[in-house]
């Protein structure tokens, strides 16, 4: 049998609020853990032309380039999504549409899938996009590459041309989840052979205009953009702003539009202004966890990661950190919203008698967490509020709080025990891919079980649904009691906005409609 996906106009994800019951539905989420506080209204008028949209964000830094193989943060996820666009998107329902490759089909067994290239498309240079842009584009993020996104694409064995705007990929090993892989955010289409990324020639709705990573990135409209009441704004202005309550200021000012990762602390000061609103989507934001290096000492001995995990009292980090704007995690990136989610897997509860046994007899070791507000907003809090419930247990852990600035390239991945986010993925594969699977470069635990590798590999292209749902429970299981993460709180996305910007709505997978707020938003 075929697998086919219908072809996707660029509709701008505008959802009225029976779209948006629909999609909650099918993510297995509540509705009144998605939506407006303080009557911001989800998209419900005709766009409007007009006007520079003001953004004021976090997730960015001095060292971001304009290579959408680089892309690490919401910063510069959002200035990439403005100047190119991607080969597929996941829609507000959580599946993937199609964006330049407008539609697919596949193979029985997965492995070879033919995709048809958007036509009447051109780039910001006038050049029309055709499958060569695209075969090119998706070779960048293989073979001898950097690219974040190489993981992600280690299955594809050949990529090719077959016309004008066709293209055939095909797989080592069956995915039935390609499609999925595609969305990343990485992989971004230019120009067949373009290198030049201080000069992006993209497909978006807007062109750079100014570039000054870490201060402010500024682009204009191109005129022309190829999707229907999408690029309404004439401009985005985009400023650093790494401090929430200096994001919040500015928004309560007037000086910026709209702002993500609202301190939930603050909160209720945004809904109370007359000028602004929140929109907030329940349970399927950041992962924030600590994670330990289970190749280096003491972490190699999974009695101290026990002890890691019964000595963390989640439930007082959600309430006293996050103001009750998250959902107790369980130790894996998976969040509770998550069809997928191992309900069989019993939660970790905060026990410090527990703690002190596994503790013992891991040899009573010396711990250091290191923490920073560079990593995510209530790292340090949380770590001391660690701290404090691992004294309970008699246990000594020492926080050490470390600069921002370099956090992911000088701490995460090198240091033994540190604090780290995880934004979610558009399907479970990815999730668990990117963190732990063994040949995964962001597998920051350095967990390697190859039982698990085979696990995940063959929950690819199973089609039973009831055996997909063993498998991936089975799977989770392995890494809540074996693995080097503790995964404490699955935080909700909370923006705020402007009472002024439309069209701005919940969505499954990023904060700010999935970074695509510049592209589908307008004024009123």
């Amino acid at each position: 049998m075929t697998g086919k996906n219908v072809t996707h106009q660029g509709s701008g994800l505008i959802l009225d609020r029976r779209e948006l019951m629909k999609s909650a539905a099918a993510l297995g989420l509540s509705l009144g853990g998605l939506g407006a506080l303080g009557g911001t209204a989800l998209a419900a008028d005709t766009p409007k032309k007009g006007g520079t949209l003001r953004l004021g964000m976090e997730g960015g830094s001095a060292s971001d380039s304009l290579d959408p193989r680089t892309y690490a943060d919401s910063v510069p996820i959002s200035y990439g999504y403005q100047i190119f666009n991607g080969l597929a998107q996941i829609g507000a329902d959580g599946v993937p549409k199609g964006e330049l490759l407008e539609s697919w089909e596949y193979k029985p067994g997965a492995k070879e899938w033919i995709f048809n290239v958007r036509k009447g498309v051109t780039f910001h240079s006038g050049k029309t996009l055709d499958a060569d842009d695209i075969v090119y584009s998706i070779n960048l993020h293989r073979g001898n590459t950097s690219s974040a996104a190489k993981d992600l694409l280690s299955s594809v064995s050949d990529v090719k041309k077959l016309s004008a705007n066709q293209i055939q990929i095909t797989l080592s090993d069956g995915n039935l989840d390609l499609p999925y892989n595609l969305t990343d955010y990485h992989i971004l289409v230019v120009p067949n052979g373009f290198t030049d990324f201080s000069k992006p020639d993209g497909t978006g709705a807007f062109k750079l205009e100014t570039f000054e990573p870490g201060v402010r990135v500024v682009t204009k409209n191109t005129g022309n953009y190829w999707k229907p009441n999408c690029g309404n704004f004439d401009a985005i202005e985009l400023q650093y702003i790494p401090d929430p309550t200096a994001r919040m200021q500015a928004l309560l000012a007037g000086q910026v539009d709209a702002i993500n990762r609202l301190d939930p602390k603050t909160v209720e000061i945004i809904t109370g202004a007359p000028d602004t609103a929140v929109v907030q989507t329940k349970g399927t934001g950041n992962r924030f966890a600590f994670v330990a290096l289970c190749d280096t000492d003491p972490y190699k001995n999974n009695d101290l990661r026990l002890a890691l995990k019964y000595g963390i009292d989640r439930k007082k980090i959600v309430d006293t950190v996050y103001q009750g704007y998250a959902t107790i995690g369980n130790d894996t990136t998976i969040s509770p919203s998550h069809r997928y989610y191992a309900k069989d897997v019993p939660q970790t509860a905060y026990d410090p008698d527990k703690a002190a046994s596994y503790y013992k007899k891991a040899g009573s070791p010396k711990l250091e967490l290191q923490v920073s507000e560079g990593a995510f907003a209530g790292a340090t809090d949380g770590g001391v509020l660690y701290q404090e419930a691992m004294k309970q247990a008699g246990i000594d852990l020492t926080v050490t709080r470390v600069s921002g600035d370099g956090y992911w390239s000088n701490v995460w991945l090198k240091q033994p025990f540190c604090a780290v986010y995880w934004g979610g993925r558009p399907n479970i594969d990815l999730q668990l891919s990117q963190t732990f699977l063994s040949t995964a470069n962001w597998n920051d635990t350095h967990w390697k079980r190859p039982e698990f590798d085979k696990i995940l590999i063959a929950a690819r292209v199973e089609s039973d649904e009831a055996k997909r749902v063993a498998m991936y429970s089975e799977a989770q299981k392995m890494i809540h009691d074996d693995g080097g993460m503790v995964c404490y709180a699955v935080g909700d996305y909370l923006d705020g906005y402007s009472k002024k910007v439309m069209g701005t709505a919940p969505h499954p997978r990023y904060d700010m409609c999935d970074q695509h707020l510049a592209e589908q938003g307008w004024f009123a």
